[in-house]
């Protein structure tokens, strides 16, 4: 519980904090006793991966699958590294590189391989330090599933451009007559993570009302695919499209959010639908169909530990903020704090600037937490309530600061100030 004093200086015991550990954060007020449907994805929500034990047995198995289909023996020295990889990045498949952007697009951080870019280089490649996504070139790596991927790949540009027999170029490798590109080198580790991923699927049960596999997200929030019922003993799909309503407790498999929607009765924010992935999940869920969203992020229980521990780091970060003159001390801060959550930094920001994935959260999640489970922690009759947002004027002007007097003389000014005085017989002067 927490003391708090109200507006008119009488004091009192409200509220009830729970451990951080088992809370639900807000981005948009939500109240859960007007949700009807509680949807949820499999893999990184209902079932939590035991980490990094699985990206390390994902990375080995895709490594050794690499050197089986002709890459060099030299890359079995590398293992993973937990701290490396974090979602949220772009890999730049024109040239190698994967980018850290924050919410506008500008770079933060830029490496290829394990080498950050220099300055000089950096310009070269990006002159302006900004990039547009494109998608005939650029892959963003938002899900947990892409942290092997980051490294291997990592991993595969890192060999080769400290080997000197291989010729470097600005678009990929060469070796005699043989030329790789960095499209290609992406395109060989994208195939070999879903030929890891590939195996036979098994029927499963649970105490859920609906259950949809094989949904093809995004697919599954536009046009989707043919719903059909799936014999739970086999595994086989029915022949042609389900007819009539959905039964409690029977397998689908297909379908659209539209088709899945009416049969069960659901308009758009009747739905809490939870999941991990920022774009197959919480993006096309909230813009197409209205659904509410609950976004996991297993990372922040790190977050918020760093967040804790190296708060006296963000205190100086927003003291030199102010004092961007101090520009060398301001960049050995930022850098200190950065390190204190791995390799590449926190996955919400880059000193005291949001990151590309930290703005998609913001955006697209009204709630979110490092576990759906958290969801037990609350009662069905919660009303989860947003901070009050401040425009920048609101935030760092200061009310004990700011004397009326000194904007009297913007009262006469047409565009400024309006106010309007209401005359008794009901006319009125602006």
């Amino acid at each position: 519980m927490t003391n708090t004093t109200n507006p008119n200086g009488e004091s009192g015991t409200i509220g009830y904090k729970r451990d951080t550990k088992c809370r639900i954060f807000v981005n948009r007020s939500l109240r859960l006793d007007s949700i009807r449907f509680f949807g949820f994805d499999m893999d990184y929500t209902l079932a939590q991966y035991k980490s990094p034990d699985y990206e390390e047995l994902a990375f080995q198995i895709c490594r050794d699958r690499l050197v089986a289909i002709g890459y060099p023996r030299e890359l079995l020295s590398f293992n993973y590294e937990a701290s490396f990889p974090i979602r949220g990045l772009w890999f730049d498949t024109r040239y190698g590189t994967f980018l850290k952007l924050d919410q506008f697009g500008n770079v933060l951080v830029c490496l290829r391989g394990f080498n950050i870019i220099t300055a000089e280089e950096l310009t070269k490649l990006y002159p302006n330090k900004f990039l547009k996504y494109d998608e005939s070139r650029i892959v963003i790596m938002n899900t947990l599933f892409d942290l092997p991927k980051i490294y291997l790949l990592s991993c595969v540009i890192h060999m080769f451009h400290n080997d000197d027999k291989y010729l470097k170029t600005e678009n990929g490798i060469q070796l005699d007559s043989i030329y790789m590109s960095y499209h290609s080198i992406f395109d060989d580790v994208d195939s070999v993570l879903d030929w890891m991923h590939q195996g036979e699927i098994r029927p499963w049960t649970s105490y859920f009302d609906f259950i949809l596999t094989d949904a093809k997200k995004p697919l599954f929030f536009d046009e989707g695919t043919i719903l059909r019922a799936v014999d739970e003993n086999t595994g086989r799909l029915s022949i042609g499209h389900h007819v009539g309503p959905l039964q409690t407790g029977k397998i689908y498999s297909g379908g659209s959010c539209e088709v899945f929607t009416k049969l069960i009765g659901a308009r758009g924010k009747d739905v809490l639908y939870t999941g991990d992935h920022i774009f197959g999940d919480i993006l096309r869920s909230k813009k197409k169909v209205g659904w509410r969203t609950f976004l996991v992020v297993p990372e922040l229980t790190n977050e918020i530990y760093v967040w804790k521990k190296k708060k006296d780091l963000f205190d100086q970060l927003q003291y030199l903020d102010h004092k961007l003159a101090d520009a060398y001390n301001y960049w050995k801060v930022a850098q200190e704090m950065e390190r204190s959550y791995g390799l590449l930094g926190s996955i919400f920001r880059s000193g005291s600037r949001h990151t590309f994935f930290s703005s998609q959260a913001l955006r697209y999640a009204d709630i979110y937490s490092f576990s759906c489970f958290n969801l037990l922690h609350y009662p069905l009759c919660y009303m989860f309530r947003a901070p009050t947002m401040y425009m920048p004027h609101e935030s760092t002007v200061s009310h004990e600061d700011s004397h009326v007097g000194s904007f009297a003389d913007l009262e006469h000014v047409p565009c400024s100030l309006r106010r309007r005085s209401y005359a008794s017989n009901g006319t009125h002067s602006g």
